[in-house]
């Protein structure tokens, strides 16, 4: 995807619209596929296998993005050993699919935060009444909840969190700093390559290179397919069309729509997995959608001062 560097629109297009949606389905429905690759692999041989699948054998056919070689480090890092090493943990024993959906869109507001904070973008009244209402349906949820979880998964998932919307002000700084259209598909697979060591690394200090070859050889199927889908469904599509909105959009345009994570999160997980879907997540999935439709169809952008 090789576009314009900065669409400075107040709202995302129709079909730009659709995509935001399409990658947040996938991301929302992919903490039921993590639960079934962590029955196979411990949390950090997962998440190393993911990026390595992630970067080779593309990293052979595709050239290298035009930006720093620090972005593509300080992204895969972020990302790698940074966000999906802690969720995975956190994932394994001391949060549920569910809630660990719902605790991940902490990153909107890291993300908006910081975008303010460093590239001085400014928020219009109806744009933060629509962050507001999507919250409000995050917070309907934790005022219900229903699922198993420890203090240590809600800080480890937060901190994972941080470590996504850090990664998304890395997006933005890479576009910027190239002065020209870049691949974000080249983008994603060359800075897969950096989060593969300090993954590996991590898996040898705190899980033992005998445990991770022991889940190569009894993986069943579903475990393989679980794998592959984080690699192409949930990181070469879903991160490739997400980092391309980011860098054409202001993060208040875009991230909002990752509010719709832990609807698609919990429909999934009451689908798959039996959990029951009362009447209050109906409301919270209400208020989030609504959020999200004030943003998409009021929001404006703000003209400089």
């Amino acid at each position: 995807m090789s576009e314009p560097l900065r669409e400075r629109a107040t709202r995302l297009r129709p079909a730009h619209a659709a995509l935001a949606l399409l990658v947040v389905a996938i991301w929302g429905t992919n903490f039921v596929v993590i639960k079934v690759g962590l029955r196979a692999f411990e949390p950090l041989f997962f998440a190393t296998l993911r990026f390595f699948l992630c970067a080779v054998p593309l990293v052979f056919i595709l050239m290298r993005p035009p930006v720093p070689w620090r972005w593509l480090a300080l992204f895969g890092i972020l990302l790698g050993p940074g966000q999906f090493a802690l969720l995975f943990y956190a994932m394994r024993a001391d949060i549920s699919p569910g809630l660990a959906s719902l605790l991940i869109q902490v990153q909107v507001f890291f993300t908006i935060g910081l975008s303010v904070w460093l590239f001085g973008e400014r928020l219009k009244a109806v744009t933060i009444a629509g962050i507001v209402l999507g919250a409000s349906g995050l917070a309907t949820i934790a005022l219900h909840l229903d699922a198993t979880v420890t203090p240590t998964g809600i800080a480890i998932v937060v901190l994972a969190a941080f470590c996504w919307a850090c990664a998304n002000i890395v997006v933005k700084r890479a576009v910027k700093s190239a002065g020209e259209p870049v691949d974000m598909l080249a983008f994603v697979v060359w800075s897969s390559l950096f989060a593969v060591p300090p993954l590996l690394a991590l898996v040898l200090v705190f899980e033992g290179g005998a445990a991770s070859w022991n889940a190569i050889a009894n993986a069943r199927w579903d475990a393989w397919a679980a794998l592959v889908w984080q690699a192409v469904g949930n990181t070469l599509f879903g991160y490739v069309a997400w980092n391309w909105l980011i860098a054409r959009y202001d993060a208040a345009v875009v991230t909002p729509y990752a509010l719709l994570i832990p609807v698609f999160g919990m429909g999934s997980s009451a689908l798959m997995l039996g959990e029951p879907l009362p009447p209050w997540k109906w409301l919270a999935a209400a208020l989030v959608i609504g959020g999200i439709a004030l943003i998409t169809l009021a929001g404006r952008r703000p003209k400089s001062a």
